[in-house]
């Protein structure tokens, strides 16, 4: 277990309902903002406050490599990885582009590229170059799976020091669908065809190759579905365990997480396996499309707050989410109450 556990707390159920009462006496049908109320309730119990503040948001987003992507798993070559890296560096992908539209600081990280990153703009942190096949031998060992969850807390740790009130995490790693179907599958007991999707965007036929490969490690690696860090060293990525240090490190800070698509959804649900109470601190952005995201997310029953038909990764549907947290804590502050407005609350019988 990961020393960041003993620090987290569950959250403030009480400031919650205080929360929910308040929201009753504001000018409207009770309940009459729907989802956005109960995303109202939730910022007030990971926050202790009644009306909770979510700017300056933070975008952080996990770079490594995928042994596996040589099983021929991806659309895309491995060097894709370090390529999109130089990308997000440059502001150029989708993530920098809706960080910027959120007024989001955005950090790189490197956990896991296979090539060595000179590029400024990145921070290196770097515990191996990429993971092993996970279909000849454990993705990482053990104390690496470790040392890549550090890499989550310390980047949420410096997004705290800078500021940040609410977190965007995101990754990149070719091959990355592939570690977190195969986790996935072995966390919930799902057959792993019903967990893998195209990923990046493969044809049918590779489709099914790809389940092939998942079950051949699944089969090779053993791993025990009762102990969520083993599933992680075995099955995992690296980019994979800093998000779910990021999750741990978001929960132990009081700091809401907004979680993105299907692999942030496994880094979540195995944050969740380690310490069940970093549960209430996160807000599902968007439902992917990739099967096994429902999977994921009725694992953790969450319900996403947007459905974009959405398969990018990087963080993106979780930005886009973001704006509705902004509204939910800008109601509770700026709404007038029936009696500061001098509206009547009910009609008389």
């Amino acid at each position: 277990m990961h020393a960041i556990v003993d620090q987290i707390q569950s959250v403030d159920l009480n400031a919650g309902e205080e929360t929910r009462r308040y929201l009753d006496t504001l000018t409207k049908p009770p309940e009459s903002l729907g989802a956005l109320e109960e995303l109202a309730i939730q910022l007030s119990a990971i926050t202790g406050e009644l009306k909770p503040r979510v700017t300056p948001p933070a975008v952080v987003v996990f770079a490594a490599d995928h042994g596996v992507a040589a099983e021929g798993v991806s659309a895309f070559p491995q060097e894709v990885t370090a390529q999109m890296v130089a990308n997000f560096a440059s502001g150029g992908a989708a993530i920098n582009v809706f960080a910027r539209q959120i007024g989001a600081q955005v950090e790189i990280v490197d956990v896991g590229v296979a090539a060595p990153l000179t590029m400024q703009g990145v921070t290196s942190a770097k515990v191996r170059h990429g993971t092993a096949n996970m279909v000849v031998e454990d993705a990482m060992q053990f104390e690496q799976a470790l040392a890549a969850i550090d890499v989550g807390v310390a980047a949420v740790e410096r997004a705290k020091s800078a500021g940040a009130r609410c977190l965007i995490v995101g990754e990149m790693g070719i091959a990355n669908t592939t570690a977190s179907s195969a986790m996935l599958a072995v966390l919930t007991a799902e057959p792993v065809a019903n967990v893998v999707g195209a990923g990046t965007g493969i044809a049918p036929q590779q489709q099914a190759h790809k389940v092939a490969v998942i079950e051949r490690a699944i089969s090779a690696r053993q791993a025990n579905p009762e102990a969520p860090l083993e599933v992680l060293a075995k099955l995992g990525g690296l980019e994979i365990a800093a998000m779910t240090g990021a999750y741990l490190a978001a929960a132990a800070h009081r700091l809401p997480a907004i979680v993105d698509g299907f692999i942030a959804t496994v880094a979540a649900l195995t944050a969740c396996r380690l310490c069940p109470a970093v549960r209430g601190y996160l807000i599902f952005g968007h439902r992917s499309q990739e099967p096994g995201h429902d999977i994921a997310l009725k694992a953790l029953e969450a319900k996403p707050l947007l459905d974009m038909s959405m398969r990018l990764g990087e963080g993106s549907g979780a930005a886009l989410a973001y704006p509705l947290l902004q509204a939910a804590t800008a109601m509770m502050r700026e709404m007038a109450t029936f009696t500061g407005a001098g509206v009547s609350d009910k009609a008389k019988s």
